[in-house]
């Protein structure tokens, strides 16, 4: 069975929603939870379908878990090191934090290479660099990477990255725990997420400061144990409501946001003319009186304007009056949204991976297929802003990162469900 999404659009959105916990977060966490020796409770974990690929994966090396609404309690005291070169490694990028979890638990590990969206290169070298600069040997057998230590284990060092990788960030903090000696990471992603894994280590034991920072330090513990933690709010879910809300709100408040998070976002938004009301963890967002006004957008690392939000921007910029142009430096080949939305009567182009958009065109209902999770997201804000009836194929994307966006957005006044076809 597979399942499409059907939005009717045109209807306005009105009422309030909740944002969840960060998937971009939690991904990391999970691996993560595995370096304590007692068990790690989670609350405020999404329900999406990146969650549920990780907790087999922890089954699967005989860590016991408990996930019931947004808690996840993972209990590593009896986990094995077992290979995991393919499956579900293959549909989800954030495997990759195994690598960084199992060399720091175990002194070894075997882990497929990582799948997750087609967002053109997206290369783990700097990750690598980071094993080796703390004494693991990796080798690429097979398409698996296999990991390993000498018997002195990790040894502290000075990580310098030639590019800002998040991924990399993540996964060489959780190589660099345990190390010994302190571990300077230069040139680090600044992401929230990335203070987020950090607070979760430090509260299972671990010394690392200058998260946030792009200096981090890390002084190696021997010991770490379980604790509680709570998932910070998903800032591209976040966005992406606002996005809707902008779209198609007539009076939308969107509750559990750090606003600090999105104030790139917020900022072209105000540019555009969205009338936004900034609470402390809410925005509200009312119709606008007039047009909105066409922006130009450049994607760049954090506090730059997310590369996430890049694809579920789109849209809006369509509606606007005027020419708008988006530059994504960090994917400039996540572009697969655009032959969709002018399947649609958009009028949008790309020129050396620039992407330029003609403001104030009609969005008509079609066929359309989510190459990837943003792209799902993009598509789901056009159809709520497009006449006529809109099917989206490839909604598993979108299931990996929106938690219930069918229920979130129905509670909205949003006309659209899942439908499930026997091809």
């Amino acid at each position: 069975m597979t399942q499409k999404l059907i939005v009717n659009g045109g209807h306005d959105l009105s009422g309030e929603v909740t944002i969840s916990g960060a998937k971009n977060s939690t991904v990391a966490l999970i691996p993560a939870s595995i370096l304590a020796d007692s068990p790690v409770t989670l609350e405020g974990v999404p329900n999406i379908a990146d969650v549920h690929s990780l907790i087999e994966i922890l089954n699967d090396m005989n860590v016991k878990t408990h996930f019931e609404g947004t808690t996840l309690t993972v209990d590593p005291t009896e986990m094995v090191s077992v290979p995991m070169p393919t499956g579900k490694i293959k549909s989800l990028r954030a495997s990759y934090y195994f690598m960084g979890a199992l060399l720091t638990k175990f002194g070894q590990g075997v882990v497929g290479l990582p799948g997750g969206c087609f967002l053109g290169p997206r290369p783990i070298d700097q990750h690598l660099k980071g094993f080796r600069a703390l004494g693991a040997t990796v080798d690429n057998e097979m398409g698996a990477m296999y990991l390993k230590t000498d018997e002195d284990g990790l040894q502290a060092a000075r990580v310098y990255f030639d590019v800002v990788s998040i991924g990399a960030t993540i996964n060489v903090m959780l190589a660099a725990v345990k190390a010994k000696g302190r571990t300077i990471i230069e040139n680090a992603a600044r992401e929230p997420e990335i203070i987020d894994v950090a607070t979760l280590l430090n509260n299972m034991g671990a010394k690392v400061r200058g998260a946030g920072t792009d200096i981090i330090r890390i002084d190696g513990v021997e010991e770490m144990h379980g604790c509680r933690h709570t998932v910070i709010p998903d800032r591209i879910e976040a966005g992406t409501y606002l996005i809707m809300a902008a779209a198609k709100g007539k009076d939308v408040v969107i509750r559990n946001v750090i606003v600090e998070h999105l104030e790139s976002l917020i900022a072209k938004m105000e540019e555009m003319g969205v009338p936004l009301e900034i609470g402390e963890d809410y925005v509200r967002i009312t119709k606008p009186e007039g047009n909105l006004r066409g922006v130009s957008i450049k994607t760049l690392p954090y506090p730059g304007f997310a590369t996430d939000l890049q694809q579920p921007f789109t849209p809006l910029l369509m509606m606007a009056q005027g020419e708008s142009m988006i530059v994504d430096t960090i994917y400039p080949k996540r572009i697969k949204h655009i032959p969709e939305l002018n399947r649609m009567g958009a009028k949008a182009r790309v020129e050396s991976d620039v992407i330029l958009i003609e403001g104030g065109t009609h969005l008509e209902g079609t066929e359309v297929k989510a190459s990837d999770l943003r792209a799902g997201a993009c598509l789901v804000v056009a159809g709520l802003i497009a006449e006529g009836q809109m099917t989206i194929d490839g909604v598993d994307n979108i299931l990996r990162g929106y938690d219930h966006i069918v229920e979130k957005l129905t509670a909205l006044g949003a006309d659209i469900y899942m439908e499930e076809s026997g091809d």
